[in-house]
């Protein structure tokens, strides 16, 4: 099938971070994507990606979710929920409620789905699977049954152990770092039976076992550079995109 437009919703995670192009803005798996699909459709495909980092999942269904059935796309990407499930107090089952209705939504209007199991984040925090693990379980849980009773794609991340490699992830270790991406639009690719790129699918050998020293001095070091001014915005009530505005607003070709 040749989707003739896409418009792709969420957080960090859709908008690209931290895959940047050259002038600073954010590339990530969903342009990629985006490109090979307008290959396939032709001249006439539309892209458009409202995800802005830091968004909450109400965030994400009060801005987004309105505009992208507007546009009336042929595909839509859906992923929200990151976010919350850092947060102690979050209800990962509340969120899953929240999220069905909108995928319900966006299929009745027509539209194909691609949802995501999220990869395996605690593994890389200190002390994460015993902070977030099994919200996020239940959040990635619930999304797989969301995609298997509304005919959704669901990619399944947290299942890929390729994402255990630490040059999968930026040096915040929350976002995916260039090759991150480029394997989440591999996976999306292969999902909705379109050609990828063989080298987006390749992952580095392991590295060899980091001393025990060293990993102590580098968890300190992600702790004072990202975990503070994360905890410090939170505990202010600010978040990393309150500045900022969705990249692709609206349904258009890809070489704007």
């Amino acid at each position: 099938m040749a989707w003739r437009s896409f418009v792709a919703m969420g957080d960090s995670f859709t908008e690209g971070m931290s895959d940047a192009y050259p002038d600073g803005t954010y590339r990530g798996w969903a342009d990629l994507v985006a490109t090979r699909l307008a290959v396939e459709s032709g001249p006439a495909f539309g892209y458009a990606n409202l995800a802005i980092r830091g968004r909450l999942l109400e965030q994400v269904l009060a801005e987004q979710l309105e505009p992208t059935l507007a546009m009336r796309p042929d595909l839509v990407s859906f992923a929200a929920g990151g976010n919350d499930i850092l947060r102690p107090k979050a209800d990962a089952a509340a969120l899953v409620a929240r999220i069905e209705p909108a995928v319900a939504r966006i299929r009745a209007a027509g539209a194909d789905v691609v949802l995501f199991r999220f990869a395996d984040v605690a593994a890389h925090i200190p002390g994460g699977q015993r902070m977030i693990g099994a919200r996020a379980a239940a959040l990635n849980d619930g999304t797989r049954a969301i995609a298997e009773r509304h005919g959704a794609h669901v990619i399944d991340l947290f299942a890929d152990e390729a994402y255990l490699h630490p040059t999968m992830w930026s040096a915040d270790r929350l976002h995916l770092s260039e090759l991150g991406h480029r394997r989440v639009a591999g996976h999306v690719l292969n999902a909705l039976g379109v050609g990828v790129e063989e080298d987006w699918m390749l992952v580095p050998p392991a590295p060899q076992p980091t001393p025990w020293r060293l990993a102590r001095s580098a968890d300190l070091k992600w702790a004072r550079e990202h975990l503070a001014p994360w905890v410090n915005r939170h505990l202010r009530g600010r978040s990393s995109g309150d500045l900022v505005s969705a990249k692709r607003p609206a349904l258009g070709p890809i070489s704007e």
